[in-house]
């Protein structure tokens, strides 16, 4: 009776051990006798790989295609290649070992395993394959947001694999991919137009290839430049061509992609209804891949597109479940912008506390994906990269020249010699103009990061953000939720204006306001800021400068009106000036330069004002696209008495 209620108690731990342990032994015996048992097809495929030994990827490939999906017998013809050093087999394995793993958001994994073949291929001195694994390592660093590590991975790749003198197919497809990920890195860096160059770089040369993945992928990476763009169109229209190549190949995944991607569009062509029927279906097809990264991306399309339909519901469900993959699978960008989405509907519902905490999570994570330094590095990687290539195109025009001289010194023809000094002149100057053209764009990224900087300093972040917090601590939820909205709408428009050269003088003038929304928390909104545009000034066509003001306002609150006792004013006035240009004038009410100087040099702090001398640099940027140039004026204002009554500021600007 004892030993039948041991056997049938199924709350016994013993029993529950015991039989736990047995099931277990059970399960692992017959794993290890299936793992043993291998395909016979497989088998002599392997076998007459070993015996061959192909060296090229499109041998092997040609081989082993059917079977290359199976894990499982990966490693086991990972296994037999290592056992006879065979490591051109076994680092093709290894790759593809690792790309299962990255299309299933395992990146260390992956990354291991790519990283093994690169080792495998250099012991192997396989070129080839090396090159190949590098690029792998880049493609697994990019998807995880690591963009200076997939940067280097691809400058590596498309040294080696342009340093080959004459290029295997699998060579010429790896220099493809290279040039994908670096129109990739700039696309990252929004230089959009120097993406779609790469990306039709590498269309012409995956044509003369034949190849249609290369194709599909190329034609994908324009279509997502021309929706950052804001060129809904011209994207559908890549989109659908990348699709058609998808489905001339039968690639599940491809499809996935390009319909996530035209489902996107529609959302912002505001089709919802059109983008949750392509999305939903869509969803499915990324769930049975598996692909944890793309499986994200199309939750969190879904989840916004039922939060434009007002189906909140249905939005939350779906942008939990996309950030939920996000934080496990570590997708920084994924994990920001549902965040962002679910304080929208957390803030539409009145639950501020929730949309304020998804808010922080949303900004935290957006400044780990779009990091200042990384993008500086990134950008001196890109200028290093192709002052590079320029001192090997010298070596090899050197290299040329001095075949030539001994042609010449043969043949004593002097016209050879006059040839070939002109072409020689000619690259040399070609050179140097590339190097002056990189030297103002690397200028010009520098100055837009510092003006950025300028614009969203810490202190002016975490002072909004304080006030804000004492508004909720007061339990004054109207406030709080108004500013937080205003703060939370001009930390947007900063970031979307930082992105362009130039914007209409009635968005700059919205930026402004918000800002001095902000500002005047602070103040205890004592400062009466008021904008005056006189007539026959449309506002619209006007084009100035992306934040060109905020400098000046700021200025005109810490230097003129903070130490000020008294009404405190500041006046914004847009006019007229001569011929083509027009003047935009900032007054305010305060103590004045001098006394502001002063007040400076008794303070132990002292704010250090540089937004004023990269404003104006910018503003030169800004005026030789134009027939006449800029000019700021500083006017002192006094009373009758001489007395200081505040300053004004006077920027001339031209219109065409």
């Amino acid at each position: 009776m004892r030993i039948q209620n041991l056997f049938t108690n199924d709350h016994n731990p013993y029993f529950l051990g015991k039989w736990k342990f047995i099931f277990l032994l059970a399960f692992l015996y017959i794993q290890i006798g299936h793992a043993q048992i291998l395909p016979e097809s497989f088998e002599k495929t392997i076998d007459s790989l070993l015996k061959s030994a192909p060296s090229t990827y499109a041998d092997i490939d040609a081989s082993i295609r059917p079977f290359k999906k199976d894990t499982a017998l990966m490693r086991a013809f990972a296994q037999k290649a290592s056992d006879i050093k065979y490591y051109s087999g076994q680092a093709y394995a290894l790759n593809q070992l690792g790309r299962r793993y990255r299309d299933i958001s395992q990146f260390p994994q992956a990354l291991r395993l790519h990283q093994e073949a690169l080792d495998v291929s250099k012991t192997g001195n396989n070129l080839e394959f090396e090159i190949f694994s590098l690029n792998m390592l880049s493609v697994v660093h990019r998807r995880m947001d690591a963009i200076k590590s997939a940067l280097d991975y691809n400058q590596e790749a498309l040294t080696l694999a342009e340093s080959v003198i004459n290029p295997s197919e699998g060579i010429k497809r790896s220099i493809n991919v290279s040039l994908n990920g670096i129109g990739n890195i700039y696309q990252t860096l929004e230089q959009y137009d120097l993406a779609i160059d790469q990306f039709r770089r590498s269309l012409i040369l995956e044509n003369e290839l034949g190849n249609k993945l290369g194709l599909a992928i190329n034609h994908q990476n324009i279509g997502e430049c021309f929706e950052l763009q804001g060129k809904l169109e011209e994207a559908l229209q890549s989109y659908r061509t990348s699709l058609a190549y998808n489905e001339e190949i039968n690639s599940d995944k491809g499809r996935v992609i390009c319909k996530n991607s035209i489902a996107h569009v529609y959302i912002e062509q505001n089709k919802l209804n059109q983008a949750v029927e392509i999305l939903e279906p869509t969803l499915l097809a990324s769930l049975e891949i598996g692909d944890q990264y793309l499986t994200s991306g199309i939750y969190i399309n879904l989840g916004r597109a039922y939060l434009l339909k007002d189906n909140l519901n249905k939005a939350i469900t779906n942008l939990e479940k996309g950030l939920g993959i996000a934080e496990k699978h570590l997708i920084p960008s994924n994990i920001s912008l549902a965040s962002m989405y679910l304080s929208e509907i957390a803030e539409k519902q009145g639950n501020y506390k929730k949309a304020f905490a998804h808010y922080k999570l949303a900004v935290e994570y957006e400044e780990k994906t779009v990091n200042e330094r990384n993008l500086r590095y990134v950008g001196d990687l890109i200028s290093r990269y192709n002052i590079e290539k320029k001192n090997n195109e010298i070596a090899i025009i050197n290299k040329d020249y001095e075949i030539v001289k001994l042609k010449l010194r043969k043949n004593q023809t002097r016209l050879l010699i006059g040839g070939f000094a002109l072409i020689l002149l000619s690259g040399i100057f070609y050179i140097l103009y590339r190097q002056y053209q990189l030297k103002n764009d690397k200028k010009l990224l520098t100055l837009e990061q510092s003006m950025l900087r300028s614009q969203m300093n810490p202190h002016f972040l975490f002072n909004s953000l304080n006030s804000i917090k004492l508004y909720i601590i007061n339990n004054d939820k109207k406030n709080a939720v108004h500013y937080l909205n205003k703060f939370s709408k001009l930390v947007r428009k900063i970031l979307e204006a930082s992105s362009l050269k130039e914007i209409s003088l009635a968005d700059e003038l919205e930026t402004v306001e918000l800002y001095m929304n902000i500002e005047n928390i602070r103040f205890s909104n004592e400062i009466n800021f008021s904008i005056k545009i006189d007539e026959g000034i449309d506002i619209h066509t006007v084009k100035i400068p992306s934040l060109i003001l905020q400098p000046f306002l700021e200025n005109a609150l810490w230097h003129g009106l903070s130490s000020k006792e008294g009404e405190k004013n500041i006046e914004l006035r847009i006019s007229k000036g001569d011929h083509d240009f027009i003047d935009i004038s900032i007054a305010d009410n305060g103590v004045g330069r001098d006394a502001a100087e002063v007040i400076k040099k008794s303070k132990v702090l002292k704010r250090k004002s540089v937004g004023i001398e990269i404003t104006k640099e910018r503003l030169a940027n800004f005026a030789r696209d134009y027939q006449n140039t800029f000019d700021v004026t500083i006017i002192d204002l006094f009373d009758d008495m001489k007395k200081a009554i505040g300053t004004k500021v006077v920027l001339h600007l031209p219109t065409t």
